[in-house]
């Protein structure tokens, strides 16, 4: 005959076996795994610009930037330097190299010369691109281009400089010494006569 506190011992630990039983997890059915825990994904940071996700700055669309992208102070041939003028440069190479300028010397495509209508000849002019935000500083030698739509024409060691090998035009700034004169007017571009229904002026009869 079990005594009473033996009793009492073993309907407590039935009583533990029970509430053991009842916070078990229960076995997922057959053919269907347990639930995992869904891992939290952190969003990835936006690149800062077009260059941090690999894409060349040479492939960036041409757009003009405001004036505060140039350096300050800007110091061009020991002075100060100004804007001057804004727009598209065009750059010109082999078909050209060695053939005279209209300053007299002879064009160098792997020189830093350039053309512009207006500035004189020898005049240090700043190229600043605002594709890219490079610089290069360049000597004018020739004159052109003779369109509207452009108003520097570069050389190609110059191009080079300014990543414009392989595009068309560019948009760019140029600065110039304060002490810079400007000719008032631009020298009027060539006039190419065609041959074909030229008319020739009357002679004269000698009576």
């Amino acid at each position: 005959m079990l005594k009473p506190r033996a009793i009492t011992q073993a309907m407590a630990l039935g009583l533990l076996a029970l509430l053991a039983a009842c916070t078990t997890t229960a076995p997922a059915p057959p053919g269907r795994s347990a639930p995992r825990p869904v891992p939290t994904v952190k969003p990835a940071p936006m690149p800062a610009s077009p260059e941090a996700v690999g894409t060349p700055a040479d492939a960036a669309p041409l757009s003009i930037g405001p004036f505060s992208d140039l350096p300050r102070p800007a110091l061009l041939a020991g002075e100060p330097a100004r804007e001057f003028e804004r727009g598209a440069a065009s750059w010109y190479g082999p078909g050209f190299h060695g053939r005279l300028t209209a300053s007299g010397e002879r064009y160098d495509m792997n020189a830093f010369t350039a053309a512009h209508r207006t500035l004189p000849f020898g005049t240090m002019v700043r190229v600043h691109s605002l594709v890219n935000g490079r610089d290069v500083d360049l000597r004018i030698t020739d004159r052109g281009p003779f369109s509207r739509n452009r108003i520097i024409d570069v050389s190609r060691a110059a191009a080079a400089e300014l990543g414009m090998l392989g595009l068309g035009f560019k948009e760019v700034v140029l600065l110039v010494p304060e002490s810079t004169p400007v000719m008032a007017t631009a020298p009027p571009p060539p006039v190419r006569k065609s041959r074909r229904g030229a008319r020739r002026a009357p002679v004269p009869r000698v009576r």
